[in-house]
């Protein structure tokens, strides 16, 4: 091992095991980030004066859709997975796709599953769909900070070969210290992120504007995936696609234009009124 290098701490991605039942960290980081994420949109929500007047959820809406939100995380999050990642192994072994305790979730897949439940929801209770993809937006980062933690936890998409200090020997990954790329993006897309679109709800009032906060998470989302996707491995089975371009890279793109789009709209509206 370098001597520059940090040894992987001794974690044991399963929690408790309880016979042939294991409960593992990853779990619980999906868990955690879906309740706190529940706890702090139901705060949001009762803040009228955030909303430009009434809030356009209660309590019981948001309690009925976190089944939905989670529903649309982990079915988005495989199904992406296996079309974005490695479909050539789920053509070949189809029943192998139901076995999600194996891993392979795509975030960009869980965006796009969260997204249709939200519309869903929105359709069939007649709520405002951009406006809880509003409060999502808020929030989501809480469930981004856990998710990439648990990836560390777990020694999983970690980063390419580093000499820096903070570099860390992954079991598994060889003998060359890496770049901690989950603890990155654990920074960048949960802290960073979270800070920065619940200022501007609290200090500019992007709730009153339909669309902002959602354009402002995809945009700034995929900027850090972007920049964090230049220290981090490129999936074993796919490699790097043109140029150093990465999957990542490639899938974050259209979320930083929707993003943008977003935000341009929301900003050229004027904002809700009490």
């Amino acid at each position: 091992m370098p001597l520059a290098a940090i040894p992987f701490p001794a974690i044991d991605p399963v929690l408790i095991q309880i016979g042939p039942l294991a409960i593992r960290w990853y779990a619980l980081a999906y868990i955690a980030g879906l309740m706190i994420g529940w706890i702090y949109a139901v705060r949001l929500a009762r803040r009228n004066d955030l909303w430009g007047g009434a809030s356009p959820f209660s309590k019981t809406a948001l309690d009925d859709f976190l089944l939905w939100a989670a529903f649309g995380i982990i079915l988005g999050g495989r199904i992406g997975y296996v079309l974005f990642y490695n479909l050539d192994h789920y053509l070949a072994h189809p029943l192998e796709i139901f076995a999600i305790w194996r891993g392979g979730m795509s975030f960009h897949g869980g965006v796009l599953g969260i997204g249709a439940a939200i519309v869903l929801f929105c359709v069939r209770n007649r709520l405002p769909a951009l406006r809880l993809m509003d409060l999502a937006a808020a929030v989501s980062p809480v469930g981004l900070f856990f998710g990439r933690l648990a990836n560390f936890i777990n020694a999983e998409l970690y980063g390419r070969a580093t000499d820096l200090p903070w570099g860390v020997v992954f079991p598994g990954a060889g003998p060359m210290a890496r770049h901690p790329s989950q603890l990155y993006e654990a920074v960048l897309e949960g802290l960073v992120l979270f800070l920065v679109i619940n200022a501007l709800i609290r200090r500019q009032g992007i709730l009153a504007r339909p669309g902002f906060a959602i354009g402002t998470f995809l945009a700034l989302y995929a900027l850090a995936r972007a920049f964090v996707e230049l220290f981090r491995m490129p999936d074993a089975q796919i490699g790097f696609l043109w140029g150093g371009l990465t999957m990542g890279m490639a899938l974050s793109l259209p979320m930083l234009l929707i993003g943008l789009a977003l935000v341009a709209r929301a900003g050229t509206r004027p904002p809700a009124r009490k």
